[in-house]
């Protein structure tokens, strides 16, 4: 049985793509530049700020880079307020905490970004451990950060079931060994099952989840 579950955090804990995108086009527009909703979906989602600055603005140096993604950050701190949880989550926690499973968030996003959103869904203590990409060598999609977590929590990848609405998170999971569900947040299911997912669903509440966690853990969340 399993005893381990490894969340991504922006579209899958909450769905904060929409601020995501707008804070690039705010950060983009004073330079002529734009980003259009696919190639935020190809080439941003679920990417390190390093990569991503890079992409967006190749004639930076590292220091550029940092500080282009810090005021990217800003943009969207500033955006957020109020945030909602995935449908279904507060059950699958609950359920986590009655069984004693394990529990970790695995992101690409920065720390001051990620205490943020886990405070306003009311879930800065729930976890075990916060994972950053960014603070190791090598973040999404390289299996690092999950690896991470796994080695943290003293877990085994062949006991953990991941969740991530990203290409580059899917594959980081996929690559540490972990069974991973796709959120499709902002992607389809056919793009979260070619990075590597074994399933896709909208929410946590939907019922080819809670039957993949009833035979996986032995057990699953209520649902209303």
């Amino acid at each position: 049985m399993r005893d381990t579950l490894l969340f991504d955090l922006d579209g899958t804990l909450t769905d904060t793509d929409a601020l995501h995108y707008e804070a690039y086009v705010q950060l983009l527009a004073p330079a002529g530049k734009s980003v259009t909703h696919a190639e935020f979906k190809a080439r941003i989602m679920g990417a390190t700020n390093d990569s991503i600055m890079g992409w967006l603005f190749p004639d930076a140096d590292a220091a550029g880079r940092l500080e282009l993604a810090e005021r990217k950050e800003a943009i969207f701190r500033s955006l957020t307020g109020a945030m909602k949880r995935t449908e279904g989550l507060s059950e699958l926690l609950e359920w986590a905490d009655a069984c004693g499973l394990k529990t970790a968030v695995v992101t690409n996003a920065p720390r001051a970004n990620a205490e943020l959103m886990l405070e306003r869904l009311g879930l800065g203590a729930r976890f075990e451990t916060l994972v950053i990409g960014d603070e190791l060598a090598r973040g999404k999609p390289d299996p690092l950060p999950y690896a991470t977590a796994l080695d943290r929590l003293g877990s085994r990848a062949d006991g953990a079931l991941a969740f991530e609405d990203s290409r580059a998170g899917v594959a980081a999971a996929h690559a540490a060994g972990i069974d991973t569900v796709g959120l499709t947040t902002g992607l389809d299911a056919a793009a979260l099952e070619s990075a590597g997912a074994v399933g896709a669903v909208p929410h946590f509440a939907h019922p080819w989840l809670i039957a993949r966690l009833a035979s996986d853990f032995g057990s699953a969340p209520r649902t209303t």
